[in-house]
């Protein structure tokens, strides 16, 4: 069976946590560390400053900075996106020129939160962006944060603009995503990961995954898998991860807080959250760990 080529970013996308020191500032030596683990362990792309990378509370600077640790960490061996949504759009138009000064190969761009405006204002937004960006751009719909989402009919429309070519979808609208990705050629990325496999199978570019910070390479054979036909065996894979992805993504915590608790507690560089998050406790630590581990051992 022959594998189709792999999209622009990749197909086995990281949602890359920030890691901080102990007292909180930017651990660029940490951030390094873990993408160069990351790309080792099966790793095609490393979302940064994303929600999971705690982008509100990061500043522009730090963003920068982050995006030239990683480039300098991967090399070419994998593509560097990073997120710079806001909800000004000379802002975040601002941010993606600074993105290409620090060497990305392309945008997280999430629609405006908060104002929640009208869709012909969303399609506005984005297009000003994709105006002014020498990047390509992956449209980020996320309404549970964002207030808003980014109707089907509008990434239609959108997906007429050169520099947009993908989606991270966060709707839970999988018809929708079907329409989208059935009259446009956008490469289409679960941003949940229980839809991984699903929207995969059904023509999506592969996700970008908050768990992956912690199981890159089991996800990312649950691709390998599919690609190679054997779909029996994707699906065992994908239900395998299941409990957790539950536990990461499920349990009433952001994925932010789980993820950087297992990852602590691995030995691998991330260190706390910022404020107002907080940290996992000792409980929610320990039953990480044993799914972590039943997983990796099955």
């Amino acid at each position: 069976m022959t594998t189709p080529p792999a999209p622009f970013f990749g197909r086995a996308l990281c949602a890359m946590i920030t890691p901080f020191t102990p007292s909180g500032t930017l651990d660029l030596d940490g951030a390094r560390h873990l993408a160069a683990h990351l790309v080792a362990n099966g790793c095609d792309g490393l979302v940064l400053s994303g929600t999971t990378g705690e982008s509100p509370t990061t500043t522009d600077a730090e963003k920068s900075a982050l995006v030239t640790a990683v480039r300098e960490a991967v090399g070419d061996r994998a593509k560097v996106i990073t997120g710079i949504g806001t909800p000004d759009t000379r802002h975040t138009a601002e941010l993606a020129r600074e993105a290409h000064k620090a060497g990305a190969d392309g945008l997280l761009v999430v629609s405006p939160y908060y104002s929640r405006p009208p869709q012909d204002a969303i399609e506005a937004h984005f297009r000003e962006i994709a105006d002014t960006s020498e990047l390509p751009i992956m449209l980020y719909d996320i309404p549970a944060r964002t207030g808003t989402r980014i109707d089907p009919e509008t990434i239609l429309r959108l997906a007429g603009h050169p520099r947009i070519v993908a989606v991270k979808d966060c709707s839970y609208d999988f018809l929708g995503a079907q329409k989208v990705m059935a009259r446009t050629d956008l490469a289409y990325y679960a941003g949940c990961d229980e839809h991984n496999l699903a929207l995969y199978a059904v023509g999506g570019a592969g996700y970008v995954s908050t768990v992956a910070n912690v199981v890159p390479a089991r996800l990312r054979a649950v691709l390998d898998a599919f690609d190679a036909g054997e779909t029996t065996r994707a699906a065992r894979l994908q239900h395998q991860a299941t409990p957790l992805i539950e536990a990461i993504m499920s349990a009433g915590l952001p994925g932010t807080v789980t993820a950087k608790a297992l990852l602590n507690a691995l030995a691998l560089p991330a260190g706390p959250v910022r404020a107002p998050l907080r940290a996992a406790d000792a409980a929610t630590t320990d039953t990480l760990l044993s799914l972590h581990a039943a997983l990796t051992e099955a």
